[in-house]
């Protein structure tokens, strides 16, 4: 039996395995097989040690992980693992807790929320509280919450500043919300693991119990632990219990949300044993997993491993130095379609970037080559909320009759419009067969609602009137969309919330003032003067795209979604500072690092052809301006980058070694010159006024005799 349990397994692995029945830290690299090292070593305690299945703890850190391996598990030994504890901290804390409820001072029926329940909660509890919930946003709240349970900190624990009121506010909402989940008997997900950890900590007979029972602890994604984990994971060893970790510390790329890479070097520490690390890659080429190591050796303080594969050496690395994010995308689909004539699956196929706002500009290149994609766990630009509203407001500017654009924005961002006021404009607009515009104007001269409900609506309708004033005003369409975002509230909103998932959409509403300029650009290119109107109805025409099904389509995710992932061509983008690393990184040593790591994972996920691109100008918080090559770029050994040129126009050939010239992104600085004439074929004769951006963005600023000033493109004017 010992022998089918080592089958396809390498000498190191075997290692790890048949290990003694000690501590053990195994470092398993990307793609060395530390799932199958997980799932045999479980086998192995069980047929060869004799350890009984309810005598193993494995914690995983999703559901379908721990699904897999149970399955694997029952395959190999050819039993039922149902005596098994196998699951995530938190399905693994609510078994605990159903078991010992009345410890844990929970009644046997309590309830566990879910985050929007918990949000309705904390909601509740400002509302009581008299709070102004601009101020003390719930959202922010339900943050603070969480972040203090994740590090096992009661409210009672705090130090409050007496003469810091935000934050001692915040301080009783989280005592007010525990008294509330107390009083209901609720736990929220926090909740689950924290109690549990109490509940071992306090209970002494309870804790030797379980350490009795548990002689063997397994924990997969090790470094993705977060401190109150570190806790709950502790308390579980008592002097005899054996502990596994598996983890990679060079694949710690969530400390944004809590995770602390220490924790796999303090385990070495609390816990000392044997470190065997897993080094032999099965899923990548020698080339590529020779650059991701010379990579992520820039990084102080790793464990240290070294990936290697005995499999071929592989393509280089593909490099492309694009003009501008335009030239990127078009650049990745032109590419895409050679590789379906390679016989490449699109399915095959990834395009990983650092931040979702980076995939618009992708998405319409995608679109426009009639390559079918899926956005991999998240949503298309153009069908995101924050981009919807921001349409909504857009929309509502050019039509204030647009029933469909006034109900989805007309209490967002929150401005006091209650429901009852709602259901009294609809009852209104129906009878009168009116438009809720009209049905609102009526009831602003007819004050039928209180004072309080017609002063909020009053604020809402002299917004739409200010943002409908802005359209008839003489700016460019991009300065129209600037203002109209700006005006609406929705940036205020978003930025007041420090947390990624709001950095997200600040960056996506950004993002889309940058599609309003590529618009331009284009219908410009044209000759066409383009009108919000029209730019509404594109956004609409790309929204409305049949989406692709998963098999027959190009997979398009972000570098922290692609983790655990594996494609056999790999399309990186964004290689620039600024973006990636990202611009707090520069401050920030540890950001670095996490970012450094960001980039192994990404380079990782290649298993045959990897292509790597940056952007001499891109287009960033609404400003175009040059962009310096990732510092990444300069760390993977020149031997095994190829650069890629274009040939003739960057839009439609490529070769690979090729030495054709990039034209200069000065190009357009240095044909034109203040004051000089130019002839533009609908506007006719002009003057240039100032210049503003560089590269294929640059825009001028002409004064034409008969239309006035407008600014242009440079690049229609075609300085070659």
């Amino acid at each position: 039996m010992s022998q089918a349990l080592l089958e396809n397994l390498n000498p190191v692995q075997i290692e790890a395995v048949t290990a003694p029945a000690e501590h053990l830290l195994i470092l398993a690299g990307a793609g060395s097989g530390k799932t199958r090292v997980l799932v045999h070593r479980m086998a192995w305690l069980v047929q060869e040690l004799s350890i009984h299945p309810h005598q193993i703890l494995a914690v995983t850190f999703t559901n379908k992980a721990a699904r897999e391996i149970k399955e694997r598990v029952e395959h190999l030994l050819h039993i039922p693992a149902e005596g098994l504890w196998l699951g995530t901290f938190h399905s693994l804390s609510h078994r605990l807790l159903r078991i010992h409820y009345e410890a844990a001072q929970l009644p046997q029926n309590f309830v566990v929320l879910d985050s929007d329940d918990q949000l309705r909660l904390v909601k509740r509890i400002v509302k009581t509280m008299n709070l102004d919930d601009k101020h003390y946003e719930p959202q922010k709240l339900q943050n603070f919450i969480n972040h203090h349970k994740d590090r096992a900190e009661r409210s009672t624990q705090l130090k409050i500043n007496e003469r810091d009121y935000y934050k001692k506010t915040f301080v009783e909402v989280y005592q007010q919300y525990e008294l509330l989940c107390q009083q209901n008997g609720c736990v929220d997900f926090a909740e689950l693991l924290l109690r549990s950890f109490e509940l071992l900590r306090d209970q002494a007979p309870l804790r030797l119990l379980y350490q009795q029972r548990f002689q063997h602890v397994l924990v997969d994604e090790f470094q993705d632990t977060n401190t109150l984990q570190y806790l709950w994971l502790k308390m579980l060893m008592g002097a005899d219990n054996k502990l596994m970790v598996v983890g990679d510390d060079d694949q710690s790329i969530y400390g944004w949300r809590g995770a602390k890479i220490e924790n796999i070097h303090k385990v070495q520490k609390d816990f000392p044993g044997k470190i065997i690390r897993l080094e032999q890659n099965y899923r990548s080429t020698q080339n590529i997993l020779n650059a991701a190591n010379a990579v992520i050796d820039n990084n102080q303080g790793r464990l240290g491993k070294e990936l290697w594969t005995d499999g071929v050496m592989g393509e280089p690395i593909y490099l492309y130095s694009a003009f501008n994010e335009l030239d990127e995308a078009r650049f990745v689909a032109d590419r895409i379609k050679e590789l379906q004539k390679q016989h490449y699956d699109l399915k095959d196929i990834a395009i990983l970037y650092r931040a979702n706002a980076q995939s618009r500009v992708l998405e319409g290149a995608l679109l426009q080559a009639r390559i079918p994609y899926r956005v991999y766990g998240g949503l298309r630009f153009f069908d995101r909320a924050e981009i919807k509203n921001a349409l909504a407001y857009l929309r509502l500017s050019m039509n204030p009759h647009d029933d469909v654009a006034f109900e989805r924005i007309v209490n967002f961002p929150t401005r006091g419009i209650g429901e009852r006021s709602l259901i009294f404009l609809r009852e209104n607009a129906k009878q009168k067969k009116i438009s809720l515009w009209q049905a609102l104007k009526d009831e602003l001269q007819q004050n039928i609602l209180g004072a309080r409900a017609a002063n909020a609506l009053k604020e809402f309708y002299y917004l739409v009137l200010e943002l409908s004033d802005l359209v008839q005003k003489e700016h460019s369409l991009v300065e129209q969309a600037e203002l109209l975002i700006k005006k609406s509230g929705l940036l205020e909103h978003y930025q007041a919330e420090s947390d990624d998932i709001n950095q997200g959409r600040v960056e996506n509403l950004e993002e889309l003032i940058n599609a309003v300029g590529e618009f331009t650009y284009l219908q410009q290119k044209e000759g066409l003067m383009p009108h919000l109107n029209d730019f509404l109805a594109h956004a609409a025409l790309e929204s409305s795209v049949d989406r692709a099904t998963d098999y027959q389509a190009v997979q398009m995710m972000t570098l922290h979604a692609a983790k655990g992932l594996e494609f056999p061509c790999v399309f990186l983008v964004g290689f620039e500072d600024e973006l990636f690393p990202a611009r707090a990184a520069d401050e920030d040593p540890t950001r670095l690092e996490e970012e450094r790591r960001l980039c192994y994972v990404g380079m990782t996920r290649a298993m045959k052809l990897l292509f790597m691109s940056y952007a001499e100008n891109r287009r960033l918080y609404a400003e175009s301006k040059p962009h310096m090559p990732s510092r990444f770029l300069t760390e993977i050994p020149k031997a095994i980058l190829t650069p890629i040129r274009f040939q003739k126009e960057p839009s439609t050939r490529y070769a690979f070694n090729s030495h054709t010239v990039t034209p200069s992104s000065a190009m357009y600085q240095a044909a034109f010159k203040i004051g000089q004439m130019l002839q533009h074929p609908k506007f006719g004769e002009g003057m240039i006024l100032q210049q503003e951006g560089m590269g294929e963005h640059a825009r001028l600023q002409i004064k034409f005799k008969d239309v006035g000033v407008k600014w242009i493109m440079a690049s229609f004017f075609n300085p070659n």
